[in-house]
C-alpha cells in the first residue's frame, strides 16, 4: 500500500474534500503515484489527518467518478496508470455542466458506450439553427454591443414562459425566470439567494454534480433515501432539512417517476416548514407510458417550488443554457442582486428565443420524442429477449437511460470490468451515493439516447457474452 502524506493546512478557505481530492488527483496525473498502485484506506487517511471520514470517502468517490482511482471488491482503491497526462502544478479543471464519467477499471477505448448523458447527434437541426444565428444577428446587430440583462434576454423569457405554462403546466411570468450556463450556475445562485438554511435534504442515490456544488456552499446534506417503490418522506420530515433537491419526473439515476400522492406530501411538508424544494426536470419532455404527470411546481399553491429545466437533453449539450423558475417571494431580493448571475452568449439567446417563437421548438421535441421512443422500445425489446428474467428494467418509463438489476453474486465493478473486456462500456453510478449500497443483485445503468438502434443490439449481445457465464 502506497503511504501518502497530505496537507490540509487550516487557513485554506478550500472544504477538506476537495483538498484531499487535489492532492491525490496532481500525484496520480503527474506520476508520482504510480499507475494500479493500493492507495490508503479510509481508516488510515482518518487517523493520519485526524478527521471524520466522510471528506475522505467523498475525495474518493470523486477519484472514481472522473476515472482517477478505480476499486477492487474487498481491497480498497488503486491509481489509475495516466501516463504523462500533466505537469506538476496543473490543476486540471472538470466540466461542471456534464455528466463525470462514472468508475471505470481503466482508462481504455469502448466499441460501445451505453453513456447515459449523451444524446443523438444526428436529431440536431443544424440548417434550422444556422438560421436562427443569422436571424439572431441581423435583427438584433444594434444591441450587439450591449451586455444585456443579467437575467437573461426579456424575450426568451416569455417564449419559455409560454413553453412551460403548455406543457410542463408550470405557472409563471417571464420575470420569474433566469436564464443561466447550467445546473452550477443555477445552484450558485440559489445559494445567494436563500438565507438561514444549513441543511439540505438530497435524493439517495441522486445526481452527484448537484450534491458537490451543496457541499461547496457549505451545506450539511441529509441524504433521503429513494428506490424503485419510494422517495422516503418519512425521513425528509424527521430531518432538519429546510430545503430537498428532487428529480420527481425521472429520479437520476434510478428512473423512477414520483407518483402524486407523494408530490402532494412532499408540498405539504414544504408548506408546513416554510421550506423550499429544488425541482430539476432535466429530461421531463421524454415520457413513454401514460399521461406525463404535472410538474410539482404546476401543483404548487404557496410558492414552495423552484423549478430547473435545461436545453441539454431535448436540444444539445453544447448550448450550455439552462433556465430556472423562482418563486415570488425571491424577486425582490433578485432585483437587487448586481452579481453572481451567469448568463451565456446573447445570440445564442435570441436564435432559442426565434427557435422557439417560430415553431421549430415544438416540432423538434415532436421529432426527439418519437425517436427516443423507438430507441426506449428497441433496447427494452432487446435486453429481454437476450437476458429473460436474469435481469430486471426498471426505471424505463420515462428520460434517457434505464437501469437494470443483475441477478449474479458478482459484484457492479466486476460486471463492468466484464464489460470492458468485450469493448462495452456501462456504468454502476456508484458515485451517486453518498454511501454507496451493495446491497442485493448489482444494479447497472444504460444510456440509449445517443446510440444507433444497430449499435444498442450490438451492445445488447456483447453484455449477454460477457455476463452468459456469471447469472444466475
Amino acid at each position: 500500500m502506497f503511504d501518502i502524506l497530505l496537507s490540509i493546512r487550516e487557513e485554506s478557505e478550500s472544504p477538506l474534500y476537495l483538498r484531499i481530492y487535489k492532492q491525490i488527483r496532481e500525484r496520480i496525473t503527474c506520476g508520482s503515484i504510480l499507475g494500479n498502485t493500493r492507495l490508503p484506506s479510509v481508516k488510515a487517511l482518518q487517523l493520519q489527518l485526524n478527521i471524520s471520514k466522510t471528506p475522505i470517502e467523498t475525495a474518493y468517490q470523486m477519484l472514481s467518478a472522473e476515472g482517477f482511482v478505480y476499486s477492487k471488491p474487498r481491497s480498497g482503491y488503486y491509481s489509475v496508470n495516466m501516463g504523462s497526462a500533466c505537469s506538476p502544478g496543473i490543476d486540471m479543471p472538470s466540466d461542471a455542466g456534464t455528466l463525470q464519467s462514472p468508475e471505470q477499471p481503466m482508462l481504455r477505448e469502448y466499441a460501445i458506450d451505453f453513456h447515459p448523458g449523451s444524446v443523438d447527434h444526428d436529431m440536431f437541426p443544424i440548417r434550422t439553427w444556422k438560421r436562427m444565428l443569422n436571424l439572431a444577428l441581423e435583427d438584433y446587430s444594434r444591441s450587439i454591443g450591449k451586455s444585456g440583462d443579467m437575467m437573461g434576454e426579456i424575450g426568451l423569457r416569455r417564449a419559455l414562459a409560454d413553453y412551460l405554462r403548455s406543457s410542463r403546466g408550470v405557472a409563471c411570468s417571464p420575470e420569474q425566470i433566469v436564464i443561466g450556463t447550467g445546473i452550477s450556475s443555477s445552484m450558485d445562485l440559489l445559494a445567494k439567494l436563500i438565507d438561514g438554511i444549513d441543511h439540505v435534504a438530497y435524493e439517495e442515490p441522486g445526481f452527484k454534480q448537484v450534491r458537490d456544488q451543496l457541499l461547496s456552499h457549505g451545506y450539511r446534506l441529509i441524504p433521503i433515501p429513494v428506490d424503485s417503490e419510494s422517495f422516503q418522506i418519512q425521513s425528509l420530515e424527521d430531518s432538519k432539512a429546510h430545503m430537498v433537491y428532487v428529480t420527481p419526473s425521472h429520479q437520476f439515476p434510478t428512473g423512477r417517476v414520483m407518483p402524486y400522492v407523494e408530490r402532494e406530501r412532499l408540498l405539504h411538508w414544504a408548506n408546513k416548514g416554510h421550506a423550499y424544494i429544488i425541482e430539476d426536470d432535466y429530461d421531463g419532455e421524454f415520457r413513454y407510458f401514460g399521461k406525463p404527470i404535472p410538474s410539482l411546481q404546476s401543483i404548487d399553491r404557496h410558492g414552495r417550488v423552484i423549478y430547473i429545466g435545461t436545453f441539454s437533453k431535448a436540444f444539445t449539450p453544447a448550448l450550455r443554457m439552462n433556465y430556472m423558475v423562482l418563486p415570488q417571494s425571491f424577486m425582490s431580493k433578485l432585483t437587487k442582486m448586481s452579481s453572481g448571475l451567469s448568463c451565456p452568449s446573447r445570440i445564442e439567446q435570441w436564435a432559442m428565443q426565434a427557435f422557439i417563437e417560430q415553431g421549430h421548438w415544438y416540432r423538434h421535441i415532436r421529432r426527439m420524442r418519437n425517436k427516443y421512443r423507438r430507441k426506449h422500445d428497441q433496447i427494452i425489446e432487446c435486453i429481454r429477449a437476450m437476458f429473460g428474467d436474469k435481469v430486471e428494467i426498471t426505471g424505463h418509463s420515462a428520460g434517457l437511460h434505464i437501469q437494470i438489476t443483475v441477478r449474479t453474486e458478482l459484484g457492479a465493478n466486476d460486471l463492468l470490468m466484464l464489460a470492458a473486456d468485450k469493448g462495452v462500456r456501462v456504468y454502476d453510478f456508484r458515485q451517486m451515493w453518498m454511501k454507496p449500497n451493495d446491497a442485493g443483485y448489482p444494479r447497472i445503468y444504460l444510456g440509449f439516447a445517443g446510440l444507433s438502434e444497430s449499435d444498442m443490439d450490438k451492445g445488447i449481445r456483447l453484455l449477454k457474452e460477457a455476463w452468459s457465464d456469471i447469472l444466475i
